[in-house]
């Protein structure tokens, strides 16, 4: 009886150490299936990620460039202001040398085409 309760304990030893040598050898492999079972789930979904934020990025690139351009226009208006001053003081003085130039018409004699001279004799 003694013989057969050693041989049971050699046994279950022997089933153990099988068994935990099993698994050491299949745990690399088990984790690198479920490495791989993760990557196959999440990887479609970072790939839309990527795109999504490329599409978002041309567009942001795309509102940055109308806003400096944007920027730049109202800055070029703000700089012109010199030359509408120019304009608006040449234009006041362009109304006023013709208010002048109509007041004196309008004071002397309507000059019309050239009298013939007269003879007296």
């Amino acid at each position: 009886m003694e013989d057969q309760e050693m041989q049971l304990k050699v046994r279950r030893v022997t089933d153990k150490f099988t068994e935990s040598m099993y698994v050491l050898a299949n745990e690399p492999s088990v984790a690198l299936y479920r490495l791989q079972e993760h990557v196959r789930r999440s990887l479609p979904e970072l790939v839309q990620h990527k795109t999504d934020m490329q599409s978002w990025e041309e567009q942001s690139q795309g509102a940055i460039y109308t806003v400096e351009y944007a920027c730049s226009a109202v800055k070029s208006m703000t700089n012109s202001s010199l030359y509408f001053k120019n304009i608006d003081s040449l234009l006041r003085q362009a109304i006023s040398m013709k208010e002048q130039i109509s007041s004196s018409q309008g004071r002397s004699p309507h000059v019309s085409a050239p009298h013939a001279p007269s003879t007296s004799s």
